[in-house]
């Protein structure tokens, strides 16, 4: 029986239903899962001294295309919106293959590792040259992380009056047989599961209205969630009234897209009727703040959507629209713009951090296991050295969004450590960077 002892944190920040704080508390996790927490613990294992940090659960990343850390800062899709931002990357993209794939997820997981982050969705809907969804859960397995691989898609090319480029599309038939055969050979729907797939055609632009409603029949008959972009931005919206007659909610709602089996990333332009529907249908949100701004879209209703009742986790987005992937410092990119919109009492540090661990938990169906630090739950864990510069002068060491590091110390995912003193242990990380790299070069080539 494998057991682990985190030794005299600072606070543990628990998350759990007390929302406690623990002042000098220990954690004991076995085989993967907390056993206890609490002063005064022991252990026959192994101990990590925790003495000058903050430990709170791993944070959750609800929203991410990690092929895009291959294409970060693209200088012609610098200023942009989103679908003029999109027609500049999809003739790069299309060019990507198998090993972009691999590396850029590998990237990708190892920069959120870096910032917190134990657990994240990824939403891949392109496969050019022979790539496919396997090769980005190859490379989770490898870094470490809880990974849930979504098989997007796009079927409906600028021919028929799509957005992506006819190249990046893909025969229907062919992505529901794909989505068959992923979900059978990676998802794992039992408890602690390291992997599980969900099914997410990339927005109602980019995919025809049978393959929505097919995708969604074949997700339930299939047990898995279902996942797209939704009312991202302004454009977004005048498409759906021009191509559908409606609001992207209640397109959603005729094919079968809400439920808490189902969450829609961004989701900017809700109005009051499409809160109230995911509020009562329990559909999630992925907020997605840094990305929101990078591409000019709004400020997405969170104070409201959470007043409803709908579910709100947190995402990064691609890198080709974040730049950064990383989830603590999106945290608080999402407290500042809440307050922003709602005053400087309006969205609290706790609240941001409950954002990026509870919500993303239960946004991604994991909440009876993931997101807190209470005996049973996985021991996803993140350790904050706060004794440094960036913590000088903090009445309120908890408080990490306001003052506090932007990069994890340790990080344990199912009590294994993927970060340990600040550097990722789980792979070969620098050989992936200058691999990366050179992929750029070629690209730029």
């Amino acid at each position: 029986m494998a057991e682990l002892l985190i030794k005299g944190a600072d606070v543990v920040v628990t998350m759990d239903d007390a929302q406690r704080e623990l002042k000098g508390a220990d954690i004991v996790v076995r085989d993967g899962v907390v056993a206890d927490v609490g002063a005064g613990l022991a252990t026959t294992g192994d101990i990590i001294d925790a003495a000058g940090c903050v430990v709170t659960p791993g944070l959750i990343n609800t929203h991410h295309h990690l092929f895009q850390t291959m294409t970060r800062a693209v200088p012609a899709a610098q200023d942009a919106a989103l679908f003029g931002w999109l027609q500049t990357l999809y003739p790069i993209w299309s060019r990507l293959g198998p090993e972009h794939l691999f590396t850029s997820t590998q990237i990708g997981l190892a920069e959120l590792a870096l910032s917190g982050c134990s657990m994240t969705s990824d939403h891949l809907y392109l496969f050019p040259n022979g790539g496919r969804l396997d090769d980005t859960i190859e490379a989770a397995r490898e870094v470490g992380l809880r990974f849930h691989a979504t098989r997007g898609s796009m079927s409906i090319g600028e021919s028929k009056g799509g957005l992506p480029p006819d190249a990046l599309v893909e025969d229907e038939a062919a992505i529901l047989e794909d989505c068959i055969r992923v979900v059978d050979a990676f998802h794992d729907p039992k408890t602690g599961a390291m992997t599980r797939v969900a099914l997410a055609p990339c927005s109602p632009f980019s995919v025809s209205r049978e393959l929505m409603r097919e995708t969604a029949v074949l997700a339930r008959d299939k047990g898995v969630m279902l996942h797209t972009h939704l009312a991202e931005n302004d454009e977004d919206i005048a498409f759906s009234q021009s191509a559908f007659g409606c609001r992207p909610g209640q397109y959603a709602e005729e094919l079968g897209w809400v439920g808490d089996d189902v969450w829609h990333a961004h989701c900017v332009k809700l109005d009051r009727d499409e809160i109230d529907l995911f509020a009562h249908t329990r559909t999630g949100v992925a907020h997605c703040p840094c990305s929101n701004c990078r591409l000019g879209s709004g400020i997405a209703p969170v104070i409201d959507m959470q007043a409803a009742g709908v579910p709100v986790g947190l995402g990064v987005d691609g890198s080709a629209s974040n730049d950064a992937g990383n989830l603590i410092s999106e945290a608080r990119q999402a407290m500042l713009l809440q307050r922003v919109a709602h005053g400087g009492d309006a969205f609290s540090a706790r609240a941001a951090l409950e954002l990026a661990t509870r919500g993303g938990a239960e946004v991604l169906g994991r909440a009876q296991e993931c997101g807190q630090i209470a005996r049973g739950f996985r021991a996803d864990i993140a350790i904050w050295d706060v004794s440094g510069v960036e913590s000088a002068g903090s009445w309120d060491p908890a408080a990490l969004v306001l003052a506090g590091p932007t990069r994890v110390r340790d990080l344990l995912v199912e009590g294994r450590g993927i970060v340990r003193d600040g550097q990722v242990r789980s792979f070969d990380l620098p050989g992936a960077i200058q691999q990366q790299n050179k992929m750029v070069r070629q690209l730029l080539a």
